[in-house]
């Protein structure tokens, strides 16, 4: 089912530079855990993703929220007399006190504002229900093993970000994955997983049509100029880095860029179990969290690699703030 046979959502999606147009919105396409491997394969090489419904159980992603917010509650993030699970943020408080981990709000990877909260979104990278468990659920290993034919050399990285997206904040801005993973080979995948609902306008991530292809043609024409400048491939991955915004991203505002290459944001709203595999090159970002009821948005990107392959080792450690990926 093309993209652009779908009309656009009605409700209104904010990025970090203003309203998305209808003419810049479509919708996602949804895949399923038990259609035939090679027709998902193929889909997953032509739109550069595959937004799988209900590949985890969804009583598992329910109750590693359940544990996020168990944690952070006593930070002050959730509304009184609201159940962790439900992880609805208190809106008296000033939503800067609460920024998300690798939204942007902080250049090269450094801690952000925010105090115990921030002190406690960390911790969770290592609280073994996420690290040990969740992280490590064998539905989404095994699904992956046999979809990429790695096997047993399925590999997934232990540096993960546990994001969450508290209504209001900044989103995440426009960025293909390799950039972060440059130092080992291209052939990586990426399992993004929203930790519980996630409603249309709840802060989501976006893909941007076909971006894959315009993901490998910015990296390739950049890597081709500094050929021809003579920098050698360390020099150049390091070049190609100080040229990037700070923190890495592409751009801060999906909605210029989108007009810029002309293709447009792919969304969808998301239910727990729902996982999103992506390619290294696959352009994404995420919208404004304006969820009506407050919901704080929360997922996590797992890598996933060939360990026959070069790999980028500096994931094999938990997250840390300022840890130079």
């Amino acid at each position: 089912m093309p993209h652009a046979t779908i009309s656009p959502p009605s409700t209104p999606l904010y990025v970090n530079d203003g309203l998305l147009g209808s003419e810049q919105v479509g919708y996602l396409n949804p895949s399923y855990p038990d259609e035939p491997l090679d027709d998902l394969r193929r889909r997953y090489e032509r739109d550069g993703y595959l937004f799988l419904k209900s590949l985890l159980p969804r009583e598992d992603v329910l109750k590693a929220r359940e544990a996020y917010f168990t944690l952070l509650e006593p930070s002050g993030v959730l509304a009184p007399g609201t159940s962790p699970v439900d992880g609805i943020f208190d809106d008296r408080k000033d939503k800067l006190d609460f920024p998300g981990i690798g939204a942007g709000s902080t250049d090269a990877n450094g801690r952000p504002r925010g105090g115990l909260f921030v002190d406690l979104a960390l911790q969770a990278h290592a609280e073994p229900w996420y690290k040990d468990e969740f992280c490590k659920h064998s539905s989404l290993h095994s699904f992956i093993a046999k979809f990429t034919r790695w096997g047993d050399n399925t590999l997934g990285l232990t540096r993960s970000l546990l994001r969450n997206n508290t209504p209001h904040n900044k989103a995440i801005g426009v960025h293909y994955d390799q950039i972060f993973l440059r130092h080992g080979d291209d052939t990586s995948m990426t399992a993004w997983v929203p930790m519980g609902d996630v409603a249309l306008d709840g802060g989501g991530l976006i893909y941007l049509e076909n971006g894959h292809t315009l993901g490998r043609e910015l990296e390739k024409g950049f890597y081709d100029r500094a050929k021809q400048t003579g920098l050698s491939e360390e020099e150049a991955r390091n070049a190609f880095n100080k040229n990037m915004m700070s923190g890495g991203l592409l751009a801060d505002g999906p909605k210029e860029f989108a007009e810029a290459h002309g293709r447009k944001w792919l969304v969808t709203p998301f239910e727990a179990g729902d996982v999103v595999l992506h390619t290294p090159y696959t352009i994404h970002a995420s919208t404004i969290n304006k969820d009506p009821k407050n919901v704080i948005r929360l997922g996590t990107d797992l890598r996933f690699v060939d360990s026959s392959r070069a790999y980028d080792t500096r994931w094999t450690n938990i997250y840390m703030f300022g840890d130079g990926v």
